[in-house]
């Protein structure tokens, strides 16, 4: 393998010390905190904007197509995600993360500027295509930074900052649509952007590319219909029109037809945008699969745990992400703790093993709440969940790029956070069908005719309208919560079993940059996936 190696220049002009020996150089740190960064408002947009959707809506109007400003921003991101990655691969990861960085914040400032719903939402749109840029680029970056067998010491710190801005976004959400106005929710994103733009473009330094082969935009056309067809199907199924309606039928059929078209097309295409190849690697489709199951499960649990505790358990709506906080120190904790260990060892495939036993055990222990469960017992059944999920989020990224060569180290990322983010559009729109449904039916039974008008509208009453219903029909409607939760999380349980049979396959590939050679007392190179990295010293 060649001597490839990520070179640190210090303030004095000296070469400093390879990467992989000893303390990270400052510079490293630096450009790594300003990844965090693009991370942090990559998941805390959407965190944000939920607190103030009813002042948005109080002054702008448009109440119908409220479900369109998260819809849009959605959409946009899961269509874009694997041309981000692509364009990375193709031109030089630096200049296309920047370039989604500028795209996102530019979104921003347009949404914060909004005067109509109709511009908010399309504004939104263009904000998600930059967010689309955003995970991959950080992940792929990183790929190329840090060598696999170094990359799990920093798995605690991306699940930390998944935590914070679960639980740190409706508070911040809030703060700002109180004291400054919702448009703040959108221009908070500018001076964590420009901080983040700065580090990038001043400290890091990739090598330059230019790819002579033209982009495949048929393959892009066909993926992106087919990505919109299929979420437009998750959110609008059973929501805005029946499952059976012609129209989610015919977005159906569209979105198989393109993703099918899109397939063969791939085998033809001289400069793919998901190279097919990528998936003869065993580990790499196992870790796809994983990733899926992962996002359905976890995006399940976020929707319906805090519902949960809000109408059954009685717990206080001010910071929904708060009521997450058992699962999310968990997985914390666990990610950080697997990630030492990968590091240390070497050896990861314990960690998706004891994942799918978590996971699967953490949901029918969630299954098993009732209107008597104490908030200490869900909270313990939460950090089961949290444990099997600290035990996969990373380290199926981390195994994927490990699996595939320097060159498709920006598709491999962001294939696996595409189907990541699939999964979760699957999991909220299948888990949320059966949840409904049984409130309904739970409804129906216990109160008669006025469980069924309560239930009419919505499954998922606030605590306003669950606060002016007579007790017997709140009394009634907490049962059917822990009735509709049951079903849900049963659910995912026989689901998330996929994860651990998956598990079992996986064979445990040693990680590139695996430690000190024989011979070699100064730690050896750090990695091929460093080739040509050079970060310079501010």
């Amino acid at each position: 393998m060649a001597d490839a190696r990520t070179v640190v220049d210090e303030p004095d002009g000296k070469p400093g010390a390879l990467e992989g020996q000893g303390r990270q150089p400052r510079s490293v740190r630096v450009v790594l905190l300003a990844l965090m960064i693009a991370m942090m408002l990559a998941m805390l947009d959407n965190m944000i904007i939920g607190t103030a959707m009813p002042t948005i809506v109080g002054e702008l109007g448009g109440l119908e197509h409220l479900s369109w400003v998260v819809t849009a921003y959605t959409l946009a991101t899961a269509a874009s995600t694997p041309i981000w990655g692509k364009l990375g691969d193709m031109y030089g990861r630096k200049g296309v993360f920047m370039g989604s960085i500028v795209l996102f914040l530019v979104g921003s400032a347009l949404s914060g500027m909004a005067q109509d719903m109709g511009q908010l939402i399309g504004f939104r749109a263009v904000q998600g295509l930059g967010a689309g840029g955003l995970m991959v680029g950080v992940m792929a970056i990183i790929g190329d930074l840090i060598p696999p067998r170094e990359r799990g010491k920093y798995q605690g710190m991306m699940a930390g900052v998944m935590a914070l801005a679960m639980i740190g976004g409706p508070l911040v959400g809030g703060a700002l649509t109180d004291h400054l106005g919702w448009r703040w929710s959108f221009y908070i994103n500018l001076p964590l952007g420009v901080v983040a733009l700065a580090a990038i473009s001043t400290v890091l330094h990739l090598p330059k590319k230019r790819s002579q082969t033209r982009i495949d935009y048929p393959g892009a056309a066909l993926l992106t219909v087919g990505i919109t067809a299929i979420v437009l199907v998750t959110t609008w199924g059973g929501t805005e029109y029946a499952w059976s309606s012609a129209m989610i039928m015919e977005l159906t059929g569209i979105g198989v037809a393109s993703l099918v078209g899109f397939v063969f097309w791939q085998t033809k295409a001289a400069e793919p945008i998901i190279p097919l190849h990528i998936f003869r690697s065993r580990n790499f489709t196992l870790m796809s699969i994983m990733g899926f199951i992962t996002g359905f499960v976890m995006f399940g649990a976020v929707l319906f745990l805090p519902l949960y505790q809000q109408s059954v358990q009685g717990a206080s709506a001010t910071n929904s992400g708060l009521l997450l906080l058992p699962m999310l120190a968990a997985m914390m904790i666990v990610s950080m703790i697997a990630g030492r260990v990968t590091t240390s060892s070497g050896r990861y495939k314990v960690f998706p093993l004891v994942g799918g036993v978590l996971l699967s055990v953490g949901l029918f222990l969630l299954a098993q709440m009732d209107t008597e469960t104490s908030r200490l017992t869900s909270g313990v059944y939460m950090a089961v969940l949290g444990a099997g999920l600290g035990c996969l989020m990373q380290i199926t990224m981390l195994v994927a790029q490990n699996s595939v060569e320097m060159k498709d180290m920006g598709v491999a990322s962001s294939a696996t956070t595409l189907f990541r983010t699939l999964g979760s559009s699957f999991g909220v729109a299948i888990m949320g069908a059966l949840f409904n449904s049984r409130v309904q039916d739970v409804m129906s039974e216990r109160a008669g005719a006025l469980g069924s008008q309560v239930t009419e509208q919505s499954a998922q009453l606030d605590a306003a309208s669950l606060a002016k219903l007579p007790a017997a029909a709140r009394e009634a409607y907490q049962y059917a919560v822990s009735s509709g939760t049951h079903s849900a999380f049963l659910l995912g349980a026989v689901v998330a079993v996929v994860v651990l049979v998956a598990a079992v396959f996986v064979k445990e590939v040693p990680l590139k940059g695996a430690g000190p050679e024989k011979g070699d007392e100064s730690g050896g190179p750090a990695s091929a996936s460093a080739k040509g990295a050079v970060v310079e010293a501010v």
